[in-house]
């Protein structure tokens, strides 16, 4: 996400070199560098201009303070004026009613069903909320069974209407079912439409009619660019939508959309898709997706994954069995669960500053951890809660057991053993640190 623009801007600071005031005759050349980062990542021309124009009027005149170089100084004015493009701050979604309505509306092919099922997870786990949600896509095959299956996954009931074909009716139909049932909180998953299509836009225009939504979010993939930025446009003039939501931010992406559609359009983005599990959004947050894009990480973004997946009973149990030195391979098959709910391990990085660089070239993704996986599932229930126990015989069975070889169960046991050591020296718990630098190379052969 954002590493062609990354890099660009980075070398845009470099031109800025030496102490001393940043001048007109010193910021052109690094002013007109930025723009056209900017319009290589899609970004729309008038946004880019106005963007570039706003940063040099910020930063003409500005003193360098003690031990602040020009380069620095410029990067500081970039991150302020990249967390206004964005928004400032984020926006709350509105489910204040009961029940509240939120309606789903964009292209074929952005991600609006798996959006909903996304969002439907959140709101119930993070927010409390009971919800419902309505197939209203009847014109893709399988859409309503997509629907159903991710309803299923994340134990969220799913409203679908047999041998009906117009999707105001059902989507009625749907709020009724929801007030029966006592749902507070129903996602109305819409057929994809291109703005072109007059017949189709009537149509949403007319469901948003029928249903009164609290909330009308509009789905984009942000892998599309400027096109995404123009549709939203569209869209927006018929539907006068309140917020965006940019889909498969985790791809090739140049970034153009999220830093462009909220200038365009005057609506905030909202959430943000990155990665296929149903955990996998975010609420959008502009000063961190600033950080992020200078190549400054996002700390909160992490802690807050890692809280979400942190138990604090289990973490006491884990503390004691540490201190005991009775740590075992069932004990950190639940560390490693945890993890890989939190996202791949390449986002995770790129969330730690300077991290996402050093990774760059590196090919982190959720199979990662099938090889540790694989040689610990091949152990029996004691040989995991006592490796000690584990003899020459015993490296044969599990290595054959998994397609391994015994030099990777030495190997795993060697750096599980030296990683246990480590946490029993500690006396301020569970340091998973040394083990997890280490992570990507155990139980490869």
């Amino acid at each position: 996400m954002f590493e062609n623009l990354s890099e660009k801007l980075e070398r845009s600071f470099k031109l800025l070199k030496g102490d001393g005031k940043i001048t007109e005759l010193n910021v052109a050349e690094t002013i007109k560098d930025i723009r056209r980062a900017l319009l290589d990542a899609d970004v729309n021309y008038k946004t880019a201009k106005d963007f570039t124009e706003s940063v040099k009027t910020k930063a003409m005149g500005l003193n360098v303070l003690t031990a602040v170089k020009p380069g620095e100084m410029m990067t500081k004015v970039v991150h302020d004026e990249l967390v206004a493009l964005m928004g400032g701050a984020s926006t709350d979604i509105n489910i204040s009613k009961s029940p509240s309505i939120i309606l789903i509306a964009g292209l074929q092919g952005s991600g609006k069903t798996t959006f909903s099922g996304k969002l439907a997870n959140l709101l119930k786990t993070k927010r409390g909320k009971n919800p419902l949600l309505i197939a209203c896509d009847v014109y893709r095959p399988a859409a309503i069974k997509q629907l159903q299956v991710l309803g299923e996954q994340i134990g969220v009931a799913v409203f679908a209407s047999e041998g009906e074909n117009d999707p105001i009716k059902i989507a009625q139909d749907g709020i009724k079912h929801a007030s029966k049932h006592n749902h507070d909180l129903i996602i109305v998953d819409t057929a994809g439409r291109l703005a072109v299509d007059a017949q189709m836009m009537d149509e949403i225009a007319a469901i948003k009619k029928a249903i009164n939504p609290s909330e009308i979010l509009f789905v984009v993939d942000s892998m599309t660019g400027q096109d995404a930025v123009n549709t939203a446009k569209e869209f927006n003039d018929r539907l006068n939508f309140d917020g965006v939501v940019l889909t498969k931010l985790d791809g090739d992406t140049r970034g153009g959309a999220a830093l462009s559609i909220r200038s365009v359009v005057n609506k905030p983005i909202k959430y943000v898709g990155t990665g296929e599990k149903m955990e996998a959004l975010d609420v959008f947050h502009p000063s961190r997706m600033a950080d992020r894009i200078l190549g400054m990480g996002d700390i909160v973004s992490l802690v807050e994954r890692a809280q979400e997946q942190f138990d604090e009973e289990e973490a006491r149990k884990l503390q004691k069995k540490i201190a005991k030195n009775q740590f075992s391979f069932d004990d950190f098959l639940k560390q490693i669960q945890q993890i890989k709910k939190m996202g791949n391990i390449k986002d995770l990085a790129g969330m730690i500053p300077g991290m996402g660089k050093m990774m760059k070239n590196l090919d982190f993704d959720d199979n990662a951890f099938k090889g540790i996986e694989a040689i610990i599932y091949s152990m029996t229930p004691g040989e995991r809660e006592r490796p000690e126990i584990i003899n020459g015989s015993r490296k044969k069975r599990i290595a054959a057991g998994c397609g391994s070889t015994v030099q990777d169960v030495n190997k795993l046991l060697k750096q599980f053993d030296d990683t246990r050591k480590v946490m029993k020296m500690m006396s301020g718990g569970a340091n998973m640190s040394k083990l997890m630098a280490k992570m990507p190379n155990m139980g490869r052969r």
